[in-house]
């Protein structure tokens, strides 16, 4: 398994982790790359996004260079309340929390090299601004990631922290919805993925279960390769409504009940087609 290496320059940041963005020390050629990552997965989001995503985006018209932070900031606040952060890199679990819970979205500043065009360990720009960024717009996605934010502030004082994750990472990294279309990614994970995007939704090998916050929280998942399965919801804002009640009951029966293997089925899963 390939580990993370953090990267971004952590003597900028302050005691949140944000950083100046510093959109001026761009390079041409970090621009022209971030231009190929745009076109490239800009062409898939027709065939595999949900729409709320694919009208953000156009709206956005974000494509001809990495995005200034503050000025897309300003077009979000009066629609959400949300902003950009820049942070240099992965942040601690707490600050990310503290983040989200003030409609605060922390985005990568760097950007990958070419090398890593299509495979990267550890999220950067494009995957944070592509992959997230567009559905801030979208008022009941935007209220169940600040709800999510506050969420696990209180995980984190539960030791609750590893179930909590495997619901993010289900959904807001890796989730479907169920659309008039047919399956739709709206997670980050995948929508700014040049490859597991197609697999998710067309191909034969992974699992797709409806949504079970039980099962979700109870299923590991790989950060190395495509996942095995993936889970579907019916909206945002059924998401929000699902993920409302307090998490505190859950934990406690999860704690004493298995992992489960995300490729094995259980009696009562629904399968989505």
């Amino acid at each position: 398994m390939k580990e993370a290496v953090l990267r971004g320059d952590y003597s900028r940041a302050g005691p949140d982790y944000a950083v100046e963005q510093d959109w001026a020390a761009y390079t041409g050629a970090e621009h022209a790359l971030y231009r190929r990552l745009y076109a490239r997965q800009s062409a898939l989001v027709p065939r595999y996004a949900c729409p709320e995503f694919e009208h953000a985006l156009a709206g956005l018209d974000a494509g001809q260079a990495i995005p200034d932070f503050s000025a897309v900031s300003r077009r979000l606040r009066p629609v959400t309340g949300w902003e950009i952060v820049p942070v240099p890199g992965l942040i601690p679990d707490e600050a990310f929390f503290t983040h989200l819970a003030a409609r605060r979205f922390p985005v990568t500043v760097w950007l990958r090299t070419q090398a890593e065009f299509d495979y990267i360990v550890e999220p950067d720009v494009f995957h944070d601004f592509f992959g997230h960024v567009p559905l801030l717009f979208d008022p009941a996605y935007a209220e169940h990631l600040c709800e999510y934010g506050k969420g696990g502030l209180k995980a984190l004082r539960l030791g609750a922290l590893p179930m909590l994750a495997r619901l993010y990472w289900y959904t807001i990294e890796f989730g479907l919805v169920r659309t008039e279309r047919g399956l739709r990614a709206y997670g980050a994970g995948l929508l700014s993925s040049g490859g597991e995007l197609a697999h998710a939704i067309d191909g034969p090998a992974p699992r797709r279960f409806a949504f079970d916050l039980e099962r979700m929280m109870r299923t590991g998942y790989a950060i190395d390769r495509y996942q095995d399965a993936y889970f579907v919801i019916e909206g945002f804002a059924h998401l929000l409504r699902d993920t409302a009640p307090d998490f505190a009951p859950l934990y406690a029966r999860l704690r004493q009940l298995p992992v489960l293997a995300a490729d094995v089925p259980l009696p009562g899963d629904h399968i989505v087609g």
